[in-house]
């Protein structure tokens, strides 16, 4: 069996490291399974991509297609050019994609094109909120996939209501999870972490990339200063991506609780998430992680692909609304925050399952 597995963003790095380790036991029990890895270069930034692939031991890819940013079009748009491109010089019986980033919807098409079946790891997801290109990402990538790996039973019926077919979903778990557990040990303590004398549970974390809270000035400056207004004098320490960056330049929010950092690799990253007071994000993959760490988890979107972080795990979604946000500070500062359960199947084995659906595939 020969694999293209395709990876264009930092999600999608922490999904397929597993996988490949999943795909070079097999090999060294002298299965036959091939892959090649493709990385698109939608996320090209060191911190966003390189540090990924050294800290979780990722192999470098065996092609970059460079693609870099543009808008959603224009990015998509090049990404098809140039995988296929590479699919057709080097054939593949299955293409895996995972996710909802751009590169993922595009090299399915490309693949389905050209008459390649298709592996959707993380299908079946769904905000219902066709503002987000990541919605329409999912959509259009699961309605041409041939095989289906889904992270929850919700997700399972999702496809199920859209006619997928039985034997073509595989509720197999959360493959982001298996990086988590496998790396817990290895969290790395940030190089700031003294200089700006941070503690277990004396902190937070917060994260912002999603138009709908950067895109617009007065609407980020109100959202951060409301946030900095309710955090009870904690220390809020803000890893900032680079569309993020480009508005603040404009807005030169400044104070003494509030820290900037550069984006941080995933060992840093998690080191502050497992040892924060609580997170405030507005990204789906870190509810995921607060969930498995027992982190409490301030979402500011108004709707969420992952409603097991809410109805199992340690998230709460307050969108832009300055009374919930305001009433879960208070929870929290209270101690009256769920505790929060681990979702069925988020238990490290999720690549596992994978190939073992992978590999009882007719040839």
């Amino acid at each position: 069996m020969k694999l293209t597995v395709v990876a264009g963003a930092r999600p999608n790095f922490i999904k397929i490291a597993p996988l490949i380790k999943a795909i070079e036991k097999q090999q060294a029990n002298g299965v036959s399974i091939q892959y090649r890895l493709v990385h698109t270069g939608q996320h090209y930034d060191k911190n966003l991509s390189d540090t990924f692939f050294e800290e979780l031991g990722i192999p470098q890819p065996n092609t970059n297609l460079m693609v870099k940013s543009g808008s959603q079009a224009e990015q998509t748009a090049r990404i098809m050019i140039a995988f296929e491109e590479e699919l057709m010089n080097n054939p593949a019986d299955l293409v895996i994609v995972v996710g909802d980033v751009n590169s993922t919807m595009a090299c399915a098409i490309v693949a389905k094109k050209l008459h390649v079946k298709v592996a959707h790891i993380e299908a079946g997801i769904r905000s219902y909120d066709l503002t987000m290109p990541e919605e329409i990402n999912r959509m259009v990538t699961d309605s041409i996939t041939d095989h289906f790996f889904t992270t929850s039973e919700l997700a399972t019926e999702n496809l199920k209501k859209l006619g997928i077919k039985d034997e073509n979903i595989y509720f197999v778990g959360n493959i982001m999870i298996d990086t988590l557990l496998s790396n817990k040990h290895r969290f790395i303590e940030p190089e700031f972490w003294d200089d700006l004398k941070l503690k277990k549970g004396n902190y937070l974390i917060m994260t912002l990339h999603r138009p709908s809270n950067v895109d617009e000035l007065d609407s980020l400056k109100n959202l951060i200063e409301s946030i900095l207004s309710l955090s009870n004098g904690m220390k809020i320490v803000f890893p900032v991506h680079p569309r993020t960056k480009a508005q603040l330049n404009n807005l030169n929010i400044e104070n003494k609780r509030l820290y900037y950092v550069n984006p941080l690799s995933y060992l840093r990253f998690n080191y502050l998430v497992e040892n924060a007071c609580a997170v405030i994000t507005d990204s789906g993959g870190i509810t995921e992680e607060t969930t498995v760490l027992g982190v409490p988890c301030i979402t500011l979107r108004e709707n969420t692909e992952r409603p097991e972080t809410i109805t199992v795990g340690t998230n709460r979604l307050v969108g832009r609304d300055l009374h919930l946000l305001k009433k879960a500070f208070t929870d929290l500062y209270k101690g009256e925050w769920p505790q929060g359960e681990i979702p069925f199947l988020w238990d490290g084995k999720t690549a596992d399952r994978i190939i073992y659906h992978l590999l009882a595939l007719p040839s």
